[in-house]
């Protein structure tokens, strides 16, 4: 049977979700400074070439740094919250019968 999850009281998950979304627009800062750095060096370094370039490059810099912002917060989230913790595992208990 899981474990009472600390997510489950209303008023932490709110404060919980806050930080996390908190996080997520401090990403989104410093993803647009990646952009801008990146989209510097590759005009540095090329020259005024095709706008589908930069487009693209600028997509996937900041596709690449948002997933991994959002990624990585919701394993902080999961992980500072208590709610990993609250699982039953008992792939571990077979695995690891002395814990």
């Amino acid at each position: 049977m899981p474990n009472h999850s600390p997510l489950d009281d209303p008023a932490y998950a709110d404060a919980a979700w806050a930080h996390y979304w908190r996080l997520m627009r401090w990403m989104g800062g410093v993803t647009l400074i990646c952009v801008a750095i990146t989209l510097g060096i590759l005009f540095y370094l090329h020259g005024l070439v095709s706008i589908h370039m930069y487009i693209a490059t600028a997509g996937g810099v900041a596709f690449a740094v948002m997933l991994t912002a959002a990624l990585m917060g919701l394993v902080f989230l999961s992980s500072g919250t208590g709610h990993d913790e609250s699982i039953d595992d008992p792939v571990s208990k077979e695995a690891w019968p002395d814990e």
